[in-house]
């Protein structure tokens, strides 16, 4: 083990380290910032049905570039869906040596606010709940009524503004599986858009849904009274604002969807061939979708071309039950017979049937362990504690 940037090698302080490493015999592994770099870049988007790209450089040739989309006389929906990057996020603008840079919590925002920046839609400051944003050379002001915020369990988060000239908007973006729930029925995007985040998945990147709902005044005061009363529950008031969220965060309309990549860090592949090599195995635990997750599998060797792969995304404890039962007794019968390597990719959704149970969950766990490969996607911190716990209780 050595560093060659810093000229440091490993220093070994425990001579019963070696023993300790030998008996590991599963590694959990998030994937963000610890697989990956953490470094977002924002690459492709979706506006409007319409494919389009940030570089010139990217291959896909038939994606219009967004920095000629942005100033053609059409653009009103480019437009429209850069605004709403600009406006719908909590980062904090800071001016230093008179450029403007940006504070974010989340690589994410700061990666979406940045493409909207570079492409002239500049979101300026945040004061006294006034948001001012630029639109090509073009200053907009803004009232912040309301932040509905992201947390892990709702997968999403809104602002409601109110325009220079009174209009009440809702913008939120999220997980397509979130924001797919609260559009208005036969939203025309939906079809077209779910296509575009596929190919997205496919390539690896990570997706965002952008919608958006024009609010009428007798509407919002009916509600913000409501979310008053909750922000200010001296009990339960995390869920009570989670509760009045869901009462306003409904019938959006689909605007469109972007695509960020976040690189793998270098020798992620070959470390986790060498963990394999030793007989380890690695369960990534990851929050992304099925198919952005089986992609990154496969360029970090955690999957291969020649492994069976089990795809669980059942609706139901029993279907779950059922399946897993089926592709057990299958597998044990494969494996008196050949020596083939399997891998198993399982969804948030199916994960919370499992552990309904104990019986299922012990089912899954009989499963998991004779597969060289585990990815769980599409899951929440505690789906991720859970899967670790089961595995610690059980397993000997």
């Amino acid at each position: 083990l050595y560093d060659e940037e810093t000229d440091t090698p490993a220093q070994t302080r425990n001579s019963n380290l070696n023993e300790e490493l030998g008996q590991v015999q599963y590694i959990f592994s998030d994937k963000t910032g610890t697989l990956t770099q953490n470094i977002m870049t924002f690459k492709h988007c979706s506006i409007n049905g319409e494919l389009y790209k940030m570089d010139s450089d990217e291959s896909a040739q038939t994606e219009q570039l967004l920095s000629e989309a942005v100033h053609d006389i059409k653009a009103t929906p480019v437009i429209n869906f850069l605004r709403v990057l600009s406006l719908c996020h909590s980062v904090v603008p800071e001016h230093i040596a008179g450029e403007l840079h940006y504070l974010a919590t989340s690589p994410d925002e700061e990666a979406l606010v940045n493409a909207a920046k570079q492409l002239d839609i500049v979101f300026q400051s945040a004061r006294n709940h006034t948001l001012k944003i630029s639109v090509l050379g073009e200053t907009e002001e803004y009232t912040l009524l309301n932040v509905l915020d992201f947390t892990s369990t709702r997968k999403r988060m809104s602002v409601i503004i109110r325009t220079s000239n009174g209009d009440i908007k809702l913008l939120c973006k999220g997980a397509d599986s979130v924001i797919y729930d609260r559009l208005v029925s036969n939203d025309p995007l939906v079809s077209v858009t779910e296509q575009h985040l596929d190919y997205y998945a496919t390539k690896g990147f990570r997706t965002l849904c952008i919608a958006e709902k024009d609010l009428s005044e007798e509407q919002y005061k009916e509600w913000n009274a409501k979310y008053y009363e909750a922000s200010i529950a001296t009990e339960d008031r995390e869920n009570k604002l989670e509760e009045v969220a869901e009462l306003i965060e409904k019938d959006l309309h689909l605007l469109g969807a972007t695509a960020v990549e976040d690189k793998l860090q270098e020798q992620v592949p070959e470390t986790i061939e060498k963990f394999r090599q030793a007989g380890i195995r690695v369960w990534v635990l990851t929050g992304d979708k099925m198919e952005t997750a089986v992609n990154i599998g496969y360029s970090s060797k955690q999957l291969s071309r020649d492994m069976k792969i089990f795809l669980f995304d059942e609706r139901s404890e029993e279907s779950i039950r059922a399946r897993i039962s089926e592709e057990l007794d299958e597998l044990q019968k494969e494996q008196k017979e050949t020596k083939r390597n399997s891998a198993l990719v399982i969804d948030g959704k199916s994960l919370s049937y499992i552990f309904q149970s104990d019986s299922t969950a012990a089912l899954f766990l009989d499963l998991a362990v004779l597969c060289e490969s585990v990815i769980c996607c599409r899951t929440t911190p505690s789906q991720k504690a859970e899967v670790v716990e089961l595995v610690q209780r059980k397993v000997k």
